[in-house]
């Protein structure tokens, strides 16, 4: 395990230096004796770069045919190839990646020397906390953010905020309305991103949520912790697949919590939401903690064949947001354990690795904590389980929306059931 204020295994030994090929290949030498090796001297893994120079760069020679490199923006000039700011080790297969942070880890140590330029994301429930830290170190890095929220007076507070801190252009940090407690909000808002905001999305971070919530009621006619944490975002990640391309990459902003789940009743009822008449706040959360991870997985693997990742995470036990404002003594819980869990910028971290990282391309279908892949609960691994909640939560989707750009989904789910029903 190694985080950045430690030796990494990634650096050179004394006297290696790292060289590139034209066709993308990396190559180290050792300036004593003059030895060359393809594999990394210390990790023993090979490694590969863009076969395209990054945004802005130009390849020319010097006056003695040597390669030089210039940056268009800077003009500045180098003779090392800027393609290996962005070299990854060659995986065999797509799950071999090390860990390389702990739970002390910021997001800005995750972040280090990663360009996020060009790069396109939507953020759900980021005007404070943790969402806020997210959009705040993506912004820092080039990332164009658009904030999904329901409060956009506050939205426009943390957009002026970031820009402040990090000095970058309010052009690239927009703010959208969405009420996830609205399944019809959630429609517009889909709708207007697909056809205002953006051609693509090449992060779509769903990390609204609510906690501690007494028994209250959607438009929808549904208890508002699981429409909130669960439905809403289940369905807007639909609504926004055709914006997903290759290389896309969905989070979904579960809890360790997700393992107090408890599925009683709930698949003879066919009902996911939890009912007023044996309401508990912490078993509706643990349940959309769970769905959230039982959401990650089903979509994981009907977009795997389109190369769009798709993954969930636990961010921190107990992190001081503004989850706990339902009731006053979750406020005092929190701000007593406040000195023993993660700061904000810490729980930030396994999101923004989860959205960047590039040993995680490819990587799909996995629930990540403190950086680094972790075993979900046997409820979250069942596949008859995850099968039956998706299938409900569409159904339950249909008989309030109907089947317009879902109709691929409920024929695929809901029918199968209904024939086996049957």
């Amino acid at each position: 395990m190694h985080n950045l204020d430690s030796d990494s295994e990634d650096e050179l030994p004394p006297g290696w230096e790292e060289k590139s090929t034209e066709d993308g290949n990396v190559y180290f030498v050792n300036s004593c004796n003059k030895k060359t090796q393809w594999t990394h001297p210390r990790t023993g893994c090979k490694k590969v770069i863009p076969k395209e120079l990054p945004f802005g760069w130009s390849k020319t020679v010097d006056e003695s045919g040597k390669t030089l490199y210039v940056n268009q923006e800077t003009g500045n000039k180098t003779y090392v190839d800027p393609r290996l700011a962005f070299s990854k080790e060659e995986k065999k297969h797509v799950n071999d990646f090390r860990q390389r942070f702990d739970g002390s880890t910021t997001a800005f140590q995750v972040l280090h020397g990663v360009d996020l330029s060009g790069k396109y994301a939507v953020i759900t429930g980021c005007n404070a906390g943790i969402g806020y830290e997210t959009a705040k170190s993506l912004a820092r890095h080039g990332c164009s953010i658009l904030f999904a929220n329901r409060n956009l007076e506050a939205t426009q507070k943390a957009i002026e905020d970031i820009v402040k801190e990090t000095n970058i252009s309010e052009e690239n940090l927009k703010s959208i309305h969405l009420d996830l407690s609205s399944l019809k909000s959630v429609k517009k808002c889909a709708l207007a991103i697909k056809t205002v905001f953006s051609d693509h999305i090449d992060m779509l971070i769903l990390n609204a949520g609510v906690f501690g919530l007494p028994y209250e009621e959607t438009e929808d006619q549904l208890d508002r912790t699981f429409q909130v944490n669960h439905l809403s975002h289940m369905y807007f990640a639909m609504l926004l697949e055709p914006l997903l391309r290759k290389g896309s990459r969905v989070i979904f902003v579960s809890s360790e919590s997700h393992r107090t789940a408890s599925l009683k009743n709930v698949f003879v009822k066919q009902n996911l939401a939890h009912p007023k008449e044996a309401y508990s706040a912490m078993t509706a959360y643990g349940n959309s903690k769970l769905y959230n991870i039982i959401t990650a997985k089903m979509l994981s693997e009907e977009w795997k064949q389109k190369g769009i990742a798709v993954n969930s995470l636990h961010p921190g036990n107990m992190v001081s947001t503004n989850l706990q404002k339902s009731w006053w003594l979750y406020q005092v819980l929190f701000f007593i354990v406040r000195p023993f869990t993660k700061s904000l910028q810490q729980a930030a971290a396994t999101t923004v690795y989860v959205a960047t990282a590039a040993e995680l391309e490819g990587v799909t279908g996995l629930y990540f904590n403190n950086c680094f892949y972790c075993e979900e609960s046997t409820l979250a691994r069942d596949r008859d389980i995850s099968h039956e909640v998706f299938s409900i939560s569409l159904k339950m989707i249909q008989e309030r929306m109907g089947n317009e750009y879902i109709e691929g989904y409920i024929q695929k789910y809901c029918t199968v059931n209904k024939k086996n029903d049957k």
